[in-house]
């Protein structure tokens, strides 16, 4: 059996990752594959446990190395009970954010140390990357916007917009050089228009496979 894609959607807040996730499952369904549709942190009751964990505001200051290693233990188990047996059963996965996040919320956001963080992520992936991460790029003001307008903010979106400028500069840099793998999204434009560029990036996948 064909492994399935792996597929993942980043951006800071407010880029419309839910709104464009909806999008993607359903033009990948229409065109027949099977997918399974999952986020970070969480996807598992394990996992959404540390999600709700992180997201939390507290009054206790959360030290940086225990939000990465929180990180790393949702997707560890995340990785273990939905992505890796939806891919190899040849279902696609497609994923709200992934350790790509990681890189730019922990290393970008929160200036830690790349090497940490990339030694963590061979410990819990092995060789796996995601086959195409479709990353929104909005300007953080736009996206803190639409974000705070819609709910009361979590620990992270209460962050300050140097987090968020810092966040984001660091994935257009991961894009910068992995090209291959990502598909920048001008997140700004009306809907129509970017879900166009979605639709084009999501072509270099071959939707004709044995799924």
């Amino acid at each position: 059996m064909t492994r399935g894609y792996f597929v993942t959607v980043e951006g800071t807040e407010g880029v419309g990752k839910t709104t464009n996730l909806d999008f993607i499952q359903r033009h990948l369904e229409a065109q027949g594959v099977r997918v399974v549709r999952t986020r970070e942190p969480g996807g598992t009751p394990l996992a959404e446990d540390i999600r709700a964990l992180l997201l939390a505001p507290r009054e206790e200051p959360v030290a940086s190395l225990t939000e990465l290693l929180l990180m790393f233990a949702a997707r560890a188990q995340h990785l273990q009970q939905v992505i890796l047996p939806a891919l190899n059963a040849g279902q696609w996965v497609l994923c709200d954010r992934f350790t790509d996040a990681t890189y730019a919320y922990q290393g970008g956001g929160r200036g830690m140390d790349i090497a940490q963080i990339a030694a963590l992520e061979q410990l819990a992936q092995g060789d796996l990357r995601p086959d195409l991460t479709l990353l929104l790029d909005l300007p953080v003001e736009t996206g803190l916007a639409r974000a705070r307008a819609r709910s009361t903010p979590d620990r992270f979106e209460a962050e300050k917009i140097h987090f968020f400028d810092a966040v984001r500069t660091h994935y257009l840099a991961r894009a910068a050089r992995e090209p291959e793998r990502f598909a920048v999204i001008d997140a700004e434009p009306v809907l129509a228009d970017v879900q166009a560029q979605i639709l084009t990036a999501l072509t270099r996948l071959d939707v004709t496979t044995d799924v």
